[in-house]
């Protein structure tokens, strides 16, 4: 059985839970289920129940476990987009580039400092992360030449095998897939007999996006190193859900978005992030007047920045990196060590509801059980999760996501999920279930899943 990181006084908790109840109704004992009592008494003994406060929730009865996916809007970024709109720009004009020029790297080092454990001047917000995993790959690549072979993971997102397909394909090199098992995900040891003298660069994500599942930064970078290749590491599904430490693990390169679990809004600009020893080694290949020396004297021919801000290109997006800003900083004040405590909490919690209530109804855990192993996320598989996820979107109210080909995503996003939805969650997919109506709805896919 299950105990939360302070189980040493959940049962107590739990039975002042039901005494208050008894005297607030005048009623007997409770005669819900224990499993949700437990999950109100894990609420009211959550450090940072707080936050969810800070966030702009439905509080109707929809419940949002989609926030891998966006997450939900801070309060204070409303007034960070009203002061930007109407002061800075509506009053300052371009004046207000004083300010703006430097956001960039300001906020990449605050996101450095409090969830990337990273020193300064080596992050900045810019672009998205497509753009930015090219950027570091194709200057990778650069660093290494003679050698012809990029490592990735078979199962990796979509985006980082496009653009690493790309790369081989312009370059006449080899993209070389490993298939690492699909709930564990990535392992140094089994890493180690695709790496030789002939690769470049290994290019793999930090928390599978489909599992869950986390690698072992460290080991892995150390195998990459040991064949002299560099690391690239995609952090979209961990930056913002658990403590990540770029320097201490030996990192080389590293991107992210920040639309998850940083809150940023759809589409925000992502981050990148280069080792210091690295950086004026690397020549990204998108050149522009942000990335150049002097940028204001427009002088003829490409001199790059020797800093981290060489892997800028054009004019940053102002409004974008502030609300990154406003995310990052409600982060940090609820601090990632407390967030990361009550995600395993969560997670373990709705394992548990799934081999009590699901698996009997055909549903198999693809997260790993080992909490060292997981991220922020459950998966679940089942036969029909496509259209067991349309189904709670409907008349359940419960926003999870689908991932081909039968993959039901739940999100566990630690300062605004608690307990009791997942608990109401679960319990709605069970009636689901039973009632069978998910069978009768269409074939037809949403673009969107």
């Amino acid at each position: 059985m299950w105990r939360p990181p302070w189980s040493a006084s959940r049962d107590r908790a739990l039975l002042d839970l039901k005494m208050a109840a008894q005297r607030s109704t005048g009623k007997g004992p409770l005669t819900e289920d224990p499993q949700r009592a437990e999950a109100l008494a894990l609420d009211g003994l959550d450090s940072i129940a707080f936050a969810r406060s800070l966030f702009q929730v439905d509080e109707g009865g929809t419940i949002y476990l989609d926030g891998n996916s966006l997450g939900m809007l801070p309060r204070r970024s409303l007034a960070r987009v009203t002061q930007i709109v109407a002061e800075e720009w509506g009053r300052g004009l371009v004046r207000s580039w004083g300010a703006w020029v430097d956001l960039p790297g300001a906020v990449g080092d605050l996101l450095g400092e409090h969830l990337l454990g990273a020193a300064g001047g080596q992050t900045v917000v810019s672009d998205a992360t497509t753009v930015n995993l090219y950027k570091l790959a194709s200057a990778a690549l650069d660093a290494r030449p003679g050698r012809c072979v990029i490592v990735s993971d078979r199962a990796n997102f979509p985006t980082d095998r496009y653009l690493l397909q790309g790369l081989v394909e312009a370059r006449g090199m080899e993209l070389r897939l490993v298939d690492f098992p699909e709930v564990e995900g990535p392992d140094a040891d089994l890493l180690g007999p695709y790496l030789g003298p002939e690769t470049a660069l290994v290019s793999l994500s930090h928390v599978d996006y489909r599992s869950g599942a986390l690698a072992d930064m460290t080991a892995i970078n150390q195998v990459i190193h040991a064949s002299g290749a560099l690391s690239l590491w995609d952090l979209c599904h961990s930056v913002g859900a658990v403590p990540i430490e770029l320097d201490a693990s030996g990192t080389d390169l590293a991107a992210g978005c920040t639309y998850k679990y940083l809150n940023g809004g759809p589409g925000s600009p992502a981050f990148l992030y280069v080792r210091r020893e690295l950086q004026e080694g690397l020549r990204q290949p998108i050149w522009g007047w942000f990335g150049q020396a002097d940028q204001f004297a427009m002088g003829q021919g490409y001199n790059p920045l020797p800093s981290i801000a060489r892997f800028q290109s054009g004019s940053p997006a102002v409004l974008g990196i502030a609300l990154v800003e406003e995310g990052v900083r409600l982060l940090a004040e609820i601090g990632i060590e407390a967030i990361r405590a009550k995600s395993l909490a969560l997670t373990s919690f709705l394992i548990d509801l799934h081999d009590r209530w699901l698996a009997p109804m055909g549903f198999v855990l693809a997260t790993p059980r080992d909490q060292a192993r997981r991220g922020s996320q459950v998966c679940l598989r089942h036969p029909d999760a496509y259209h067991i996820c349309r189904a709670l979107l409907g008349d359940a109210s419960v926003i999870a996501d689908f991932r081909a080909p039968d993959r039901l995503r739940l999100g566990c996003a630690a300062p605004t999920t608690r307990f009791v939805d997942l608990y109401d969650a679960v319990h709605r997919l069970r009636r689901i279930m039973e009632d069978g109506g998910y069978l009768s709805l269409g074939p037809e896919p949403s673009r969107i899943t």
